[in-house]
């Protein structure tokens, strides 16, 4: 997930292995924002931007589930991505 603004942009990454619910495996703001997003871009993994999701996915703990309040929001980023993929959730 990433906010797609130049002065300060952030970028928040999920990890959903399928169990349990996914978690927040990076999240940086500025230069650590533009790494996380060029390490996605180079891994072929896809990116989703959406502002107010990566402002609120930002506030969660590293390593952490994310809340069951974000699941729908978080549940249409999957589907986006296994779309992306090819893949069938």
């Amino acid at each position: 997930m990433t906010q797609n603004n130049p002065k300060s942009t952030l970028a928040v990454a999920l990890n959903y292995d399928g169990t349990g619910a996914p978690r927040v495996t990076a999240k940086g703001r500025g230069l650590l924002a533009e790494q996380i997003i060029e390490l996605a871009e180079a891994h072929h993994i896809p990116l989703r931007h959406d502002a107010e999701l990566v402002q609120v996915l930002a506030s969660v703990p590293l390593e952490r589930e994310i809340p069951r309040e974000l699941y729908i929001a978080v549940a249409e980023v999957i589907a986006f991505a296994y779309m992306l993929s090819g893949k069938r959730p």
